[in-house]
Order: structure tokens, then sequence, then C-alpha cells
């Protein structure tokens, strides 16, 4: 029996995922939440979100995910299209998927929640914290406000994707990341 307290994770892929989830794993029982309205086109969608499962489903670790919206998610940031990243309009979108991933462990009766987002050197973690912190708040719940990219985070979740062969993108996402 785990007597360990559930955390849930939302995980925006394997990736970003692999050096969170052990980490988290000393002192929490981790579920994920894939919740990326976000990810475009449809097929990048289905791409991370199958590498997740298939991840998840070789470590034996409980996973969730949740409807692909993306209609929901563009009226969300509708009028922040042209922000820069790191911007406007990747608050509003952390704000999004983070409310989320509140709504849903208040669902299940989970009552602390974190991101992978933090992990990436391309997301500015004090934005991700304060839109974390926000949602804990309107579902009386505790965001855990960890930097993962700190103490080689993200060296560390770049070696785990490698050894299991991870399918590693090159935008954060959604189609206004998309380097040209």
């Amino acid at each position: 029996m785990n007597d360990k307290p559930e955390i849930l994770l939302h995980a925006c892929c394997a990736v970003c995922m692999a050096y969170p989830i052990e980490l988290l794993k000393e002192n929490y029982t981790p579920v994920v939440f894939f919740c990326n309205p976000n990810i475009y086109p449809e097929e990048e969608y289905l791409r991370r979100r199958d590498e997740l499962i298939k991840y998840c489903e070789q470590e034996s670790i409980r996973y969730i995910i949740d409807d692909y919206e993306p209609e929901k998610w563009h009226a969300y940031i509708k009028g922040l299209e042209q922000e820069p990243e790191k911007g406007i309009r990747c608050s509003k979108c952390f704000e999004y998927r983070l409310n989320k991933t509140a709504q849903k462990a208040k669902e299940l009766g989970i009552d602390i929640f974190t991101t992978t987002l933090t992990v990436s050197p391309h997301k500015v973690s004090k934005n991700v914290f304060i839109s974390g912190e926000n949602a804990a708040k309107i579902f009386g719940l505790k965001f855990l406000s960890q930097d993962f990219k700190k103490q080689n985070g993200f060296l560390k979740t770049m070696e785990i994707a490698k050894k299991n062969d991870f399918y590693r993108q090159q935008y954060c996402g959604c189609e206004f990341s998309i380097r040209k």
C-alpha cells in the first residue's frame, strides 16, 4: 500500500514529464493529467499524447487525458495571437491549462497539483507559478511551485527522453510558437 499523497501533474509531453515525475515520486504518488488544447495541429497533439500514454503505461503511472478542445483554447486567448513567445499569450495559456488541472484535481479529490511546464528553459517559471497559485486559490487546493529546470532538470529530462527514444518536438505546441 502506497502511503504517499497523490499529486496531479499537468504534463505537456513525455519529454517534459520524464524528470519531474521521477522527482515527484520521492514524496508523492503522481497522477498525470494531459490537458493541452493549445497543441497544433491535431496530428502533433495525438503524437505527444500517444507518447505520453506509452511512457505512463511502461512506468505504471496513472494518467488522465482531457478532451481535445482547441476551439475553447482559441476563444480564451483571442486577441493575443500576435503576442511574442513568453508574453501575455503564454501566461493566458498557462492560466487556462492550470485552471483545468485544478478543476480536475478537485473532481478527483487530490489536494495538490503542479505542472511540467517549468522544466523548459523556454518558459518563465514565475508566470507559471502565478497561474498555478491563482488556480489553487480558486479551487481551494495547493499548488506545488517547483521549478523543475533547477539542478540540471532540463538536462536530466533530455537524458531520460533520449534513453527512451521519445519523440522530441521542435516547438512549444501552439500554432503561434512554430518556428518558421
